[in-house]
């Protein structure tokens, strides 16, 4: 058998016992209006994401909060109904912020931040979270699984620096591609690397 066909196939096998693990870093997500005042436009894909429909898109923001400031923030589209800015609890202490662990979309009582971009500015009352760690799951992968959208799970990553991470929450829709997604805080705990699994424990 070829090295290519070889790898292909244990990558195959990996996909139905194990969830490929992501790195997520700092990003920030807008509305149509929020876009244009930022930048002049609205959002310019750059690259695709995992995630089908979404992207990178080519705009930066500075995020300012009331002791420091993040540049040259990612934006990901497409566009959203509502502005957040999801961020590690590292990067909560440069802004000068406490900010609760939250699922994307969940803002409500959370601090805000000031977004600045090539054009303007606009000032967010709320939407600072730093995300919740979570697992994206089509149907049929869950049901591979036997678990259910909504439900925290205990995941193991098969990492460098091996942990056990609690409280991981399930999230299914047959829009979604299979992936765990970490902020940069968990990924360095574990001693991610691209391309590491994740075992969904019982």
């Amino acid at each position: 058998m070829e090295q290519q066909e070889l790898e292909a196939l244990v990558q195959a096998v990996a996909g139905r016992l194990f969830v490929q693990m992501e790195a997520s870093g700092r990003h920030v997500h807008v509305t149509e209006d929020q876009a244009r005042t930022l930048f002049g436009h609205g959002l310019t894909p750059q690259r695709p994401l995992s995630q089908p429909g979404q992207y990178l898109a080519k705009e930066r923001v500075t995020v300012v909060g009331p002791k420091g400031k993040l540049e040259r923030v990612a934006v990901l589209g497409p566009e959203r109904k509502a502005g957040q800015v999801e961020v590690s609890l590292t990067d909560a202490r440069t802004l000068g912020l406490e900010v609760p662990v939250r699922q994307s979309g969940d803002v409500r009582g959370t601090p805000g931040a000031c977004l600045v971009g090539s054009l303007g500015r606009v000032e967010l009352r709320e939407g600072v979270i730093a995300a919740k760690r979570h697992i994206h799951l089509r149907p049929e992968d869950a049901e591979r699984f036997a678990v259910r959208d909504g439900q925290s799970v205990k995941l193991r990553t098969l990492t460098d620096r091996p942990v056990i991470f609690e409280d991981v929450v399930v999230r299914v829709s047959p829009d979604f591609a299979p992936y765990v997604h970490l902020d940069y805080d968990e990924a360095n705990a574990c001693g991610f690397r691209e391309g590491d699994f994740g075992r969904i424990l019982p």
